[in-house]
């Protein structure tokens, strides 16, 4: 968490580099308990530091232990982390040579983030997939479909609101009345 914080904090090549020795650490003595939710720690890293396929290559390996080893604690936080690097993934496409092609792969993403985090009842994360979902839509000129989406989970919520996730879907809420 540490070495997360740094890259959040701006330091990315360090914390990238720290969380990367401590993967090699868990490998090295076979340790595979949260393997998926480290990863995605990397992965979450590697995109800040606009590093995008080393982060989709990442989750990649994340949703394969996932399977490996039913750890599926974290596995919608995984899909809604692919879907935003799928974005901007196109996104850089986009200004290079105009394509479009990441935003399907990247909706089903968040739907499947969503599903996941319905299934085991896993409200907050649920909230951020619905954000991502909410923001895409946004972009696409969906905004009824986006703030109905988002106002039912965000209404769900009874405390917690000065959390910075409630805080997001505040705001992004207000964007979109």
């Amino acid at each position: 968490m540490r070495s997360w914080a740094l890259v959040m904090q701006g330091q990315e090549e360090d914390g990238i580099q720290q969380i990367q020795r401590v993967m090699a650490g868990m490998r090295a003595t076979g340790a595979g308990l949260l393997r998926p939710y480290c990863l995605a720690l990397l992965a979450e890293a590697y995109g800040k530091a606009g590093q995008i396929e080393e982060g989709l290559t990442t989750l990649t390996e994340a949703l394969a232990a996932v399977d490996r080893t039913e750890q599926r604690m974290y596995e919608a936080e995984l899909y809604r982390l692919k879907g935003g690097l799928l974005l901007a993934q196109e996104g850089s496409r986009l200004q290079a040579i105009g394509y479009r092609e990441k935003t399907e792969e990247a909706e089903v993403c968040f739907h499947k983030a969503i599903e996941i985090a319905r299934r085991q009842s896993a409200k907050s994360l649920e909230l951020r997939a619905v954000m991502s979902l909410s923001r895409l839509w946004q972009q696409q000129g969906k905004k009824d479909e986006a703030r109905q989406l988002l106002a039912e989970i965000y209404n769900w919520f009874t405390e917690g609101f000065d959390t910075k996730d409630l805080q997001e879907a505040k705001a992004l809420l207000e964007e979109l009345h």
